[in-house]
């Protein structure tokens, strides 16, 4: 097994295709070598893309005649399985329904780390159709790809829904992964699974391409072993697109250069809020390790303000709101996104509606219906469409709870510059029987109004990890990367997993 692949860099591997000490093809075959030799104990990827070798080799060439196109050149990264690649490889969202048709294009996000000269390594498993499928699902479960493990505890779940791309990027299958959130999808495992994930604000990464569930909520991230890597992922991605309409807001307010944000004195002078109202108290060693990471940063010249508290943190109409919106959406983006589809097995009738798959599973119950049922997307199928008052009442209201009356009015009164809160708690036992034992999490505001929201490794309970999360108002990830890079270079808690 190549001994640079583990805790290897993104800087530190285009430092050594620079020196000539390492090729894009030996890097990229390394990986795979070590998906071969690992994955089977944890069922991230659900497969390795056939021409990727042959692609880092032609990227070889490029950089001898040319020179390489940025700090992507050659770099492997794995994608989710619901993000769109015209390729030999599936796009499933884990279901067996949408094997054998395929995409009609490269998802933006696929389009444009190609363009920055990336690899894309495969498909990473994930929670099935990223986690909306049934109020009692096993996270890190598909029918394609089984059930993902924590790579610290085989055993324990990864959370979801960015499973797969998790534990591969914490396990050293890839350099990097692409994951996507509509709430908690990013970050729960990231901090799981001992890494750093960026969940951005929505409509600063296109998400066309990428099997929806709510286009209110949905968002397109890096998952990475450290803040450097993810800004630099971040920064290929952005960009307005004709094909996702919510991207036109992020003109004049993206950059494709966020390491330019990372600052090893970037919490000096801070003014940190410390949401404690239901972020904190379910779990007691998450909090002891929490306030651990509190202490470090008044160490580093923070202004910690605690508490500093949203003040619609316990309101319940969030919660109802969202789940409200995202039934309402997940029927009509569905069968937006299946449109796009071509028909692949003759044989076999093309999904095109919500109510197909539905029937699909039902058909095929033993495969997909076994661990878990489908109530959300029956209750999704049991709405009406985007015009109804219900809708449009619950989108509005979710919104100004957790946006103008949540998030910004805590940062208002305190004249912050980010807020933060545990990521959640350790991994849980599967448990087929009992489903998710999510104890609680701290993605729902920022998911509901859009905002976005940096983990990064905070430390362990019990050898396993936990993360921290920075959250700000849209658009302010050049200040959250700047935050929590400053938190990671102070603190260093990422140990890698012992397989």
């Amino acid at each position: 097994m190549s001994d640079y692949l583990p805790e290897a860099s993104i800087a530190e591997l285009q430092a050594r295709m620079t020196s000539g000490v390492s090729s894009a093809r030996e890097i990229t075959a390394a990986y795979c070598e070590r998906i071969h030799a690992i994955d089977p104990l944890l069922h991230s990827v659900l497969e390795i893309n056939p021409d990727a070798v042959e692609i880092a080799a032609g990227l070889d060439a490029e950089r001898q005649q040319r020179g390489p196109r940025g700090p992507l050149h050659g770099i492997p990264i794995l994608l989710k399985d619901n993000i769109d690649t015209d390729d030999r490889m599936q796009t499933t969202a884990g279901s067996l329904a949408l094997i054998g048709s395929r995409p009609a294009q490269d998802a933006t996000v696929t389009a444009r780390l190609r363009a920055a000269g990336a690899v894309i390594l495969g498909k990473a498993n994930l929670s099935e159709w990223a986690n909306f499928r049934s109020t009692h699902s096993i996270s890190g479960w598909s029918a394609r790809g089984g059930q993902c493990q924590n790579p610290y505890r085989i055993g324990h779940n990864p959370c979801g829904s960015s499973s797969g791309s998790g534990v591969a990027v914490s396990a050293n299958l890839s350099a990097a992964a692409l994951g996507t959130e509509t709430d908690g999808s990013i970050v729960c495992p990231s901090a799981t699974c001992g890494i750093v994930g960026i969940k951005p604000t929505v409509g600063l990464v296109s998400r066309a391409g990428v099997i929806p569930i709510a286009h209110s909520q949905d968002s397109v991230g890096p998952m990475t072993r450290t803040v450097a890597d993810g800004a630099a992922i971040l920064g290929a991605l952005t960009g307005l697109d004709a094909r996702d309409e919510a991207t036109a807001a992020s003109a004049g307010r993206f950059h494709q250069d966020y390491t330019q944000f990372l600052d090893p004195n970037g919490l000096a002078g801070a003014r940190i809020g410390v949401a404690r109202a239901r972020y904190f108290g379910y779990h007691t060693e998450t909090d002891r390790v929490i306030e651990r990471a509190l202490a470090a940063m008044r160490d580093a010249g923070a202004l910690i303000v605690d508490p500093a508290n949203i003040p619609t943190a316990t309101d319940d109409r969030m919660r109802e709101s969202e789940l409200a919106v995202l039934l309402y959406e997940l029927k009509a983006d569905i069968a937006s996104y299946l449109a796009t589809r071509i028909r692949g097995q003759a044989d076999r009738l093309q999904p095109r509606t919500l109510a197909d798959l539905i029937t699909f599973n039902r058909e095929y119950a033993d495969l997909e219906l076994t661990p878990f049922g489908q109530e959300l997307f029956e209750m999704a199928q049991g709405k009406s469409g985007l015009s109804d008052a219900e809708y449009r009442d619950a989108l509005v209201l979710g919104r100004r709870l957790a946006g103008v009356e949540g998030i910004d009015a805590v940062m208002d009164a305190h004249q912050l510059d980010a807020l933060v809160a545990p990521t959640g708690a350790p991994a849980w036992h599967n448990d087929p029987q009992k489903g998710d034992r999510y104890v609680g999490g701290s993605s729902r505001p920022a998911a509901v109004a859009g905002y976005p929201l940096i983990t990064v490794p905070a430390g362990f309970v019990d050898g396993l990890p936990v993360g921290i999360t920075f959250m700000g108002r849209a658009w302010t990830e050049p200040t959250l990367i700047r935050l929590a890079y400053a938190f990671e270079q102070k603190t260093l808690a990422r140990r890698a997993p012992q397989l």
